[in-house]
């Protein structure tokens, strides 16, 4: 708790430094990845930040200190490079766009550890720490690294800020922007620029090796959470400042823990959850989705054989022990119980002893389904003139998501029919009448 507070406190520059680093540095690659990943370009992505590092060593070779500003024009120039090779690949050769990634990441990064390698054989004292570009070191940032950073943030933010709608567009139909007139050419070059842009920035903080975590997992676990891009960005930005955060604190903590892999440990903690437990679209949610639907499959067709049976017998109200049922349909015995409860505690079944009957409510739940049944089984014979015992399975799947206004339709289109193809009575009820 008292280190807490410490690194909350903000009473030391250096921590200052790193931790909004840090911030600006995995937020605004957030942001910029949100796209890339929209693109379907996450390779692209991982392929530039392994050919910056060429670019890195060069310019150390060429102002002899490790000047921030050099070291971003020099990766960004060598990321340029990488993407125009990948381009020229695919334009000019059968190589399909995969293939020239990989050839362009090995080839590119192997230079750069060449570069890297023979700067640590050079005797220039100021290489010390250049490794760093490797894995990252954001607790080496001081405060010259933050204005420069913060700078380069603040590009990326107001360029993806003027250019949103744009760039959304050309993320999701490229074809549809090219006929509203828009450049789409020079849209796509001004995205790669700031993505090569965003993946230089930070990999001051973790590094060519796990930059591309960092520019794609925050978007990719957004996109668990909303269908909107603009939330996806917001989120993703917050995923990514939190992930930042999250390993500042951790290498305050513990200072022989590198800040870079725990910034991607957190993050990727992050996106496993979204994956696992988002609304709408989290393994949970999913299977937790879709056992309610077969809940509610299994009632509705417990309900349908009791209005059967009491429609055979003349005596919807008659009560009958689970083995009937059983001997009616072959429901699995193991969930029939369970489902006859959950009936109950719904008011669509009343037990008696051992026994269940239908309540009014269930009754009525019983006669619509059996109405949404036959009326599919005399839609499909009659318009698409299949053969009435050929009709009955796939009714069994309809009955279930046959939505009110479909059903009303087919009652317009059908003039309210008396009998299915096998001469049932189509069942209505008191709301059910020809307007």
């Amino acid at each position: 708790m008292d280190n807490l507070r410490a690194f909350f406190s903000f009473s030391d520059p250096n921590v200052v430094s790193v931790v909004l680093g840090t911030l600006l540095l995995t937020a605004s690659s957030a942001v910029v990845g949100t796209f890339t990943f929209l693109r379907k370009k996450a390779l692209l992505g991982d392929a530039i930040a392994h050919a910056v590092l060429p670019g890195v060593g060069a310019a150390f070779l060429w102002s002899g200190v490790k000047d921030p500003l050099m070291m971003i024009a020099g990766a960004f120039v060598s990321g340029w490079l990488a993407v125009w090779a990948m381009d020229q690949i695919v334009a000019h050769s059968k190589i399909k766009e995969d293939t020239a990634i990989a050839l362009v990441l090995s080839v590119f990064f192997g230079v750069g550890i060449l570069l890297l390698t023979y700067i640590q054989h050079s005797g220039n004292a100021a290489q010390t720490g250049l490794e760093s570009f490797l894995f990252g070191k954001a607790a080496a940032l001081v405060g010259r690294d933050l204005w420069v950073f913060g700078a380069v943030a603040l590009v990326l933010l107001v360029a993806v800020g003027l250019f949103f709608k744009e760039f959304q567009l050309i993320a999701f139909d490229e074809a549809y922007a090219r006929t509203l007139g828009l450049p789409v050419g020079r849209l796509n070059l001004l995205l790669t620029s700031l993505t090569v842009l965003a993946v230089v920035t930070g990999i001051q903080a973790v590094g060519v090796v796990l930059m591309s975590a960092m520019l794609i997992t925050p978007a990719a676990a957004a996109r668990y959470w909303t269908d909107r891009v603009q939330q996806m960005i917001l989120l993703a930005a917050g995923f990514g400042a939190l992930s930042g955060l999250a390993g500042a604190y951790v290498s305050y903590v513990a200072p022989a823990m590198p800040t870079g892999p725990w910034i991607v440990v957190v993050i990727s903690v992050v996106a496993i959850l979204s994956f696992f437990f988002a609304p709408g679209r989290g393994i949970v949610y999913r299977y937790w989705q879709q056992e309610s639907l077969r809940h509610d499959i299994l009632e509705e067709n417990m309900l349908k054989a009791f209005y059967q049976m009491g429609e055979q017998e003349e005596d919807f109200f008659a009560s009958r022990p689970a083995e009937e049922l059983l001997a009616w349909r072959k429901f699995p015995p193991a969930s029939l119980k369970d489902a006859l409860r959950r009936l109950v505690r719904k008011g669509d079944m009343v037990r008696k002893n051992d026994a269940w009957q239908l309540s009014p409510a269930g009754l009525e739940r019983g006669r619509s389904i059996v109405k949404k049944h036959r009326l599919w089984e005399l839609y499909l014979s009659r318009y698409l003139q299949l053969a009435p015992d050929h009709v009955h399975d796939d009714a069994e799947t309809i009955e279930h998501i046959l939505t009110p206004e479909l059903e009303a339709e087919l009652l317009r289109m059908m003039d309210y029919p008396d009998l299915d193809p096998h001469d049932a009575v189509i069942p209505y009820g008191e709301k059910d009448k020809k307007e």
